[in-house]
């Protein structure tokens, strides 16, 4: 057995280098070539230069002048004399009160279905962000009661005056 096992050991070494030797080889390296600089190497250090000849350009010779008026602080306005204010005509009505701004509603479309007692609508209002879906009696934003909804109209009654609004599909 320990013949079999040598043999293996020295069999398996003489493998190993017989592929180390064939992995290297004895090619002789080639010394480089010396490279020669290009016209674009020329041009950039014809920049360089421009752009260092460009720099002292920017630094200031002399020192500035004191300016005649300094651009970030503002002017005093000259003192005037106080003057008396005018007088105040004296009100001879009170200002009519400003109508309050109708929301902006609109109509977006109406659903109808067969009840027992004829078509049962419902009316799809948009306004305040919202869509509202209502029937008869109903109320929209809480400022309008729904009064009567027909096949392309729907007719709103204003709870704070009374006044009629009627919102029609386009």
């Amino acid at each position: 057995m320990n013949r079999n096992r040598t043999a293996m050991i020295v069999a398996g070494a003489a493998l190993l280098a017989w592929l180390a030797g064939a992995a290297t080889s004895n090619h002789a390296i080639p010394a480089s070539a010396v490279v020669e600089p290009r016209v674009i190497e020329s041009r950039g250090a014809e920049l360089a230069d421009e752009i260092a000849r460009l720099h002292e350009r920017l630094r200031p010779v002399a020192t500035p002048r004191r300016p005649a008026r300094n651009l970030f602080a503002y002017r005093a306005a000259p003192a005037t004399a106080p003057t008396a204010p005018a007088p105040t005509p004296a009100l001879t009505a009170a200002p009519a009160p400003v109508p309050l701004s109708l929301p902006a509603l609109k109509l977006a479309g109406i659903a109808e279905d067969n009840g027992a007692d004829g078509p049962e609508r419902t009316a799809f209002i948009s306004g305040e962000g919202q869509l509202f879906m209502v029937k008869e009696g109903e109320t929209v934003t809480q400022r309008y009661r729904v009064t009567k909804i027909s096949a392309d109209v729907v007719e709103l009654i204003d709870l704070t005056d009374d006044t009629l609004r009627r919102l029609a599909l386009r």
